[in-house]
């Protein structure tokens, strides 16, 4: 592959310009968006990704972990009683959210296309959603992101987290992109072009925390 073979943005399917070169790996800036993609011929297979999360450290005993997750958890405790539902999307192999969530006797389901491959828990719908480092990893956006809204009640919030790039930031040396995993990155103007198009009433951004209000 070389970098002439220009891919669309799977999220607007805007037209794309080469941003970066990194260890032989093509990521684009979208023109609509504004989004960070590498190519999609580069991603991971399904097999492989799967692997590379199996060697992700998460344990939910973990203080670190736990304080890293609270802009989540803190977000869904102070927004939302024990008597409503809630949905881990993307839990992984350890999820540190739904841990503090249940330990406070909430009730939220565990989704993760590889650690909690439960399909039926996407017919359902719920008062809130976490998906915690989650949205860099999708392959499709436009489709992942029309999911989470259709699974969100009315009044329904959806708690994302992942780190957002900006122009301040170094793409060369920024860590986010290093892991091979991470092929769909978001600017302020990404999150905008999600709310709007997606339906969501409003959002806000709060250092890593992203919050979408049905």
């Amino acid at each position: 592959m070389t970098a002439k073979t220009i891919p669309f943005c799977p999220l607007c399917n805007g037209t794309t310009t080469l941003f970066s070169e990194y260890k032989e790996r093509y990521y684009y800036n979208c023109t609509i968006c504004q989004a960070i993609l590498l190519h999609p011929e580069q991603y991971m297979s399904f097999e492989n990704e799967e692997k590379h999360y199996q060697f992700h450290n998460n344990n939910v005993e973990d203080k670190g972990y736990l304080n890293f997750v609270a802009p989540i958890t803190s977000g869904i405790l102070n927004q939302f009683s024990s008597e409503n539902t809630g949905l881990d999307f993307g839990a992984g192999t350890g999820s540190a959210v739904s841990k503090v969530l249940c330990d406070n006797n909430y009730q939220i389901e565990q989704y993760d296309p590889y650690f909690h491959n439960f399909p039926e828990l996407l017919e359902k719908q719920y008062d809130y959603i976490a998906s915690c480092e989650v949205i860099e990893h999708f392959h499709h956006p436009a489709k992942e992101f029309g999911l989470l809204k259709k699974l969100l009640k009315p009044n329904g919030k959806l708690f994302c987290m992942t780190h957002l790039y900006d122009t301040s930031i170094d793409f060369e040396k920024w860590y986010y992109k290093n892991d091979h995993t991470h092929v769909f990155m978001y600017q302020k103007e990404t999150i905008e072009y999600i709310a709007q198009q997606f339906g969501f009433s409003q959002f806000s951004i709060e250092n890593r925390l992203i919050t979408f209000c049905y």
